[in-house]
């Protein structure tokens, strides 16, 4: 069973067109999805080289010299950057081999198709043009035999009527044997031609389709054959198991296996050693008793009748505490530690605490018994002696109810455990967040880079100058939440996802419900969980639990308790994230219009974008989406971001403030003005900032000259990304609105695909207008006429005293097929250097 036996029919040619594009299909699939991954892999190795980087810096490293878990890092740190390295050279080859692999035959198979297409297309033809070669013969034979038919009716009827003689049935006789030889031919023409289109149609069908289809086989199961080299490449360059991982592996191992905990710390005792902890010796002060003649002597406890009683009365209650003192080192109340871990149980030092407690409570009762005892013994009947001779400079462990041996045995166990501690080591739950810097006026602020610094006391790092709210708040519930690291104002729920993505991360926000402001948990658990703070009528705050006064406390003890939000959802507070360093405060600008404002803190101009209030969230995701792309982006020829407020109502966006306005504008004010060595420069500052956004792999999706600005000294730069995606390939799937027809790319308008190299075409309009000094792209046609045009092959002509260089450039950048225009990396190098050739 085979192609030429079983696909013969019309319906199987057309489900095999079908198998073909949906091949080619999973061909262009598999090459964005591959592409993706070298991207990726690529990016996660940049990412593990880095903070192997950072995990070789480590702090006060002359203070660990000799420390074996030291070295076992770096050399841990050093298997990571080679693991690193070998992910990148996987993903190089995947790029190389396999996605080049798949890019020609992906180039092949359609080629393939299309030729299997034509070859049917011809087949077809040829089995249609045979069956209208009959029909036509057979028409022609009918017609003949009507007419045959007609003559010998006429001379049949003239016949009986004129006899066998006479002109007129010479003329009908003449006429009905021509009829007859005519339709005696054409029916010799019709058996002949049936014959012979037989023949044709038997070795089409027989012959030629067969073979045809037999050699659609033979290509498809030789693009198969390809197909699965490419799968055993994707698997072979996706190997993580392959000699040089384990290997890799086995020295991590091996850097592991060289810590040993008893020569751990051998140098750092032999550095650092010192002589065992003297005694403290507790002495009589003799000055004391200089003014009392005598009667007080130094370590004499004075028996008199002023102190008989009170010595009688305070060995009765010594030896009742000591009694209970002595019944509780027989019978310790401990916790069963059957099922404690060992590690807690080594750590937790209650036990021999108490037991120290009870033992030196007991020596020091005894003590004070037997000196009472023996100088009330020593007293006999009545008589007073002035003073009963006590030393106080033996220890008290010599007290002659314990044994030496045993408090020495005791000792010994509680070292032992002492040590012990020293050896574990634990993890610290904090470790993830940023460092918090507390400055000078209480204040929190985090960093944006770097790992948690070490914590001076016990409280959690985020919650540090909490302690001190309630006193500085006076009863207001939120009015202090702008100074918390982890209120994020008026953020949206989009960017609540974004932040938000370990378990147990968590921030407190504002939103608006009913036109009534409420204060919101959202918390990371078993998907996104928002908890409206409720509000008692005592103006307190709580969740499920207890209420408190201000709602700092509130969520620093639903934090610090580890408790569940509400026991429905099970929610806790691990992670509290804290606001982004480009997240500025509503309240640092004195806004004097939508567009100007001046910053607070260094009277620094800058631009305001705002976010009206009534807008749906929508369109206030749309909004701040220009405000995630900026951020990130630092490059003299990209409009730079100060920050976003979102705090309170309205958003704000916070920009440079470029002063020369949308570049469109200028090249029409300054159209009488304008040199050619100013309208190059103009092109080189836009590809040079379109060069960085493609590095980024940022499509702009509306570049324009509207959406330039003009700045100091003239220079360009790249604003107005509100239409922006930071990926390679972006569909559109909600339509083709508010899409600037005139400069948007055939197969972004055709398709709505976008690319960079969507991002070229546009650039080619730009400079067009650049070089029109501010003119209107395809001037008098409408959008749909313009799109028209284009599909059919017209470009736009060069703009009055354009370089040919220039328009040859932008006639590069309108090329139909995108994978035929130029990168902005080589239209930068173009410009730039015709820039200089113009000075």
């Amino acid at each position: 069973m085979g192609f030429s036996t079983s696909l013969q029919g019309q319906s199987s040619h057309e489900a095999l067109l079908a198998r073909q594009d949906a091949e080619i299909k999973l061909l262009e699939t598999m090459r964005r999805c591959l592409t993706i991954k070298v991207k990726s892999d690529r990016e996660y190795a940049t990412t593990i080289s880095s903070l192997t980087m950072q995990g070789k810096k480590i702090e006060r490293n002359e203070d660990l010299v000799g420390s074996l878990v030291v070295q076992s890092w770096r050399d841990i740190m050093d298997s990571i950057d080679q693991t690193a390295k070998l992910i990148k050279q996987q993903a190089d080859s995947i790029e190389a081999i396999v996605v080049e692999h798949i890019t020609t035959l992906y180039s092949e198979r359609r080629r393939a198709r299309k030729i299997y297409q034509e070859e049917q297309t011809w087949l077809n033809n040829q089995f249609q043009q045979l069956t209208d070669d009959v029909a036509r013969k057979k028409l022609e034979y009918q017609k003949n035999l009507e007419m045959y038919k007609l003559m010998r009716s006429r001379f049949e009827e003239h016949y009986v009527k004129s006899g066998r003689v006479g002109r007129k049935l010479d003329e009908v006789r003449e006429k009905y044997q021509k009829a007859c030889r005519k339709l005696h031919l054409t029916h010799n023409e019709y058996v002949l031609l049936l014959g012979a289109v037989t023949e044709c149609e038997h070795d089409l069908r027989t012959c030629y389709l067969p073979s045809l289809l037999h050699r659609q086989q033979a290509i498809h199961q030789e693009f198969i054959t390809s197909w699965k080299t490419i799968l055993q490449d994707i698997v072979k360059y996706s190997d993580f198991t392959t000699d040089k991982f384990q290997e890799i592996h086995r020295r991590m191992q091996k850097a592991v296996d060289s810590v040993k905990p008893v020569e751990e710390y051998r140098d750092f005792i032999g550095k650092h050693r010192t002589r065992p902890a003297s005694p403290m010796r507790f002495i009589f002060d003799e000055n004391l008793v200089d003014d009392t003649s005598g009667k007080l002597l130094p370590n004499k406890l004075t028996v008199d009748n002023l102190t008989i009683d009170w010595l009688r009365n305070r060995l009765t209650e010594l030896e009742t505490s000591l009694k209970a003192t002595q019944q509780n080192r027989q019978n310790p109340q401990y916790p069963s530690e059957n099922n404690s871990d060992s590690k807690i149980s080594i750590l937790d030092y209650s036990r021999e605490r108490e037991e120290l407690r009870l033992r030196c409570q007991e020596k020091r009762l005894q003590r004070q018994v037997d000196v009472i005892r023996a100088a009330l013994n020593e007293l006999g009947c009545e008589e007073l002696p002035l003073g009963y001779d006590l030393s106080m400079e033996s220890s008290f462990t010599d007290s002659p109810s314990i044994s030496k041996k045993n408090t020495v045995a005791d000792i010994g166990l509680f070292t032992l455990r002492r040590n012990q501690r020293f050896m574990t080591i634990f993890r610290s739950p904090f470790k993830s967040l940023p460092i918090i810097n507390d400055t000078k006026d209480g204040t929190i602020r985090s960093s944006s880079e770097g790992p948690t610094s070490k914590a001076d006391n016990t409280l959690p790092v985020a919650f540090r100058g909490i302690s001190h709210l309630t006193t500085n708040q006076k009863g207001n519930g939120n009015g202090d939440l702008m100074e918390e690291e982890w209120f994020h104002g008026v953020l949206p729920r989009e960017e609540v996802v974004r932040l938000l993505v370990t378990e147990g991360d968590f921030l407190v926000r504002e939103t608006t419900r009913n036109d009534e402001c409420q204060i919101v948990l959202s918390v990371c658990w078993d998907g996104h969980k928002h908890f409206i703070v409720q509000t008692t009528p005592e103006g307190h705050y709580r969740f499920e639990g207890p209420t408190f006064p201000s709602i700092q406390e509130l969520i620093r003890h639903q934090w610090l308790s580890g408790l569940p939000v509400t026991s429905r959802s099970g929610a806790i507070l691990k992670t509290p994230i804290l606001r982004e360093r480009w997240e500025l405060n509503n309240d640092d600008g004195n806004f004097g219009d939508v567009y100007k404002a001046q910053l607070k803190t260094c009277k620094t101009e800058v631009a305001v974008k705002t976010c009206k209030v009534t807008l749906p969230d929508e369109q206030k995701r749309k909004f701040l989406q220009e405000g995630r792309i900026l951020k990130q982006y630092d490059h003299p020829n990209i409009v730079k971001l100060i920050g976003i407020c979102v705090q309170k109502q309205p958003i704000m966006i916070v920009m440079e403030l470029v002063p020369g306005g949308s570049l469109l504008t200028y090249l029409r004010k300054n159209a009488s003005t304008i040199t050619q060595q100013e309208q190059l420069r103009m092109c080189k500052d836009a590809s040079a900032g379109m060069r960085y956004l493609e590095s980024k792999y940022c499509i702009h999706r509306d570049l324009a000259a509207r959406n330039c600005l003009v700045g100091y000294e003239s220079i360009v730069k790249i604003s107005d990304f509100g239409m922006s995606r930071e990926e390679e390939e972006y569909i559109v799937s909600d339509g083709m609105k508010q899409i600037p027809i005139k400069w948007t790319a055939p197969e972004a308008l055709n398709f709505g695909k976008y690319t960079s190299l969507c991002d070229v075409w546009s650039y080619g309009i730009l400079m067009w207008e650049i070089f029109s000094k501010g003119g209107n792209p395809y001037s008098g046609m409408s959008n749909s006429q313009a799109r028209e045009k284009i599909d059919a092959g017209y470009r736009m002509p060069a703009p009055e005293n354009t370089p040919d260089e220039i328009y040859r450039l932008m006639l590069r950048c309108w090329e139909y097929e995108p994978e035929k225009r130029p990168h902005f990396d080589q239209i930068f190098t173009v410009v730039e250097t015709l820039s200089q050739a113009y000075l």
